[in-house]
């Protein structure tokens, strides 16, 4: 009976340590390398965790949004991977740097030319992009994860506030508020202008001080030494006389 029971608690204890020392489950996602500032450029990394022990990731494929379009997309050259960029006309042109444009980035799709993200390993997969939109708080990138056994793993739900993490979350950027100074106008301009001529003028104020006062310690030293040279002349004559008395 005791030997049962001992069997039973050491199952049990195997059965624990087996699901504590697990792996969590990990998924596609995004993170930018600094800030991701409303209304302008960030490179973002999409890191992505091989979960198969038995194949490698060969293919990532990221699709962006349609509706905040990225004008500029610019991938970082990764040895072992081909890149494809895929960009599509735009229902509505966006205008940039004065330009309009009339296609964005559509996809980004890496394909590995050997051995891709092997078991027990992850990767990064980083972009340049902007301008990044000033009308939302978030960006929201599909993904479709290829492993070498053919299997297609679909990160495209999107999470939503207040409710559970869904099984398959598609990677998600996080905006932050802009930057001070993103936009210049007239009146910050003029701004600028007042304090560079106000700065201009303390400074000459300072100089001409400074050139008074030095004048004014010149004149002082050379009125001490002839008050000292005169006093010197006096204690003299002064000696002469009594010796003469």
């Amino acid at each position: 009976m005791k030997a049962s029971r001992i069997a039973a608690a050491g199952a049990a204890a195997g059965v624990t340590v087996l699901a504590l020392s697990a792996p969590a489950f990990a998924h596609v996602s995004v993170q930018p390398e600094g800030a991701a500032a409303k209304g302008g450029y960030a490179v973002v990394d999409f890191k992505v965790p091989n979960e198969r022990d038995d194949a490698s990731t060969t293919k990532l494929e990221v699709n962006f949004p349609t509706d905040h379009p990225l004008a500029s997309v610019m991938p970082e050259p990764m040895p072992g991977w081909k890149i494809d960029v895929t960009k599509s006309k735009l229902d509505k042109p966006l205008e940039m740097h004065g330009e309009k444009i009339s296609e964005a980035v559509t996809k980004v799709t890496w394909t590995a030319d050997g051995k891709g993200i092997e078991p027990g390993y992850f990767e990064k997969f980083p972009l340049s992009i902007g301008q990044l939109p000033e009308d939302t708080d978030q960006l929201v990138f599909k993904a479709l994860q290829t492993y070498s056994n053919k299997e297609v793993v679909r990160w495209i739900e999107v999470p939503q506030k207040g409710q559970e993490e869904p099984d398959n979350p598609a990677p998600v950027l996080e905006l932050s508020a802009a930057e001070d100074g993103h936009h210049s106008s007239s009146g910050d301009t003029a701004s600028d202008t007042e304090s560079a001529e106000q700065a201009s003028a303390d400074t000459a104020a300072d100089t001409a001080s400074s050139d008074s006062t030095d004048t004014t310690a010149r004149v002082l030293g050379v009125v001490g030494i002839v008050v000292g040279a005169a006093g010197v002349a006096y204690g003299v004559l002064a000696g002469r006389r009594r010796t003469n008395a």
